[in-house]
């Protein structure tokens, strides 16, 4: 797995067949400044745990892209967002194997004027904790920005994972944090749990179902 020095990453998410979606890919690889597509499984359509804004979806399409990308034409059935890198750094480890899983992670501040407040949360407690506890399966972490910044979602953390099962890997996270910080009756884990402007807006695990380079 390579670390991301990419620009940004156009996501668009749908509900169409896995051969749309493949050829949707083919679409976007020639759009300039898009320099590799990948399309993912949702692993846990609907999941229960966590709450949501954004409506469910079976596909993810992720494009890596650059300074001078701009989002294409809109395709009937995929719904786009683009994001940007943050100026601070992903976390995590670089274990040398190819990203087959993810955790996608929509944030947005409860109060607009609260963003830099959630940033600062999520880089310097939330992201910085789960990295820490080296949980298996989790590789880099990398933060993005909305690339219009008063739109929501406005930050994407991109967890990239190396294993065949993102979900059970996801399933450990938490646990491995809650020990770490002592419990969850520990006010250090509820400062890692709970940001104080935080609104999430879709959290979910897919694997990787297809990938074209430029």
């Amino acid at each position: 797995m390579e670390d991301r020095f990419n620009f940004g990453q156009y996501l668009e998410m749908t509900e169409a067949s896995e051969t749309a979606v493949a050829a949707r890919a083919q679409e976007l690889l020639h759009v300039p400044e898009v320099k590799r597509v990948t399309w993912w499984q949702n692993v846990n359509r609907d999941r229960p745990d966590l709450p949501r804004v954004l409506p469910e979806f079976e596909r993810l399409l992720v494009a890596e892209v650059g300074v001078a990308f701009r989002v294409p034409n809109p395709s009937h059935g995929f719904t786009p967002h683009n994001f940007v890198r943050t100026n601070r750094p992903g976390q995590g480890t670089l274990s040398g194997k190819p990203t087959i899983g993810l955790s996608l992670v929509l944030i947005s501040p409860r109060e607009d004027h609260r963003a830099q407040e959630l940033r600062d949360w999520a880089d310097f407690i939330h992201i910085r904790h789960i990295a820490e506890a080296a949980v298996p399966g989790y590789t880099m972490i990398t933060p993005y920005v909305n690339a219009e910044q008063a739109s929501h979602p406005r930050f994407m953390h991109f967890y990239e994972m190396d294993c065949n099962n993102p979900e059970q890997s996801y399933k450990m996270m938490t646990p491995m944090v809650t020990a770490r910080l002592g419990g969850a009756d520990n006010e250090s884990w509820k400062s890692w749990a709970f940001g104080p402007s935080l609104r999430i807006m879709y959290v979910n695990t897919f694997r990787r179902i297809g990938e074209l380079i430029v």
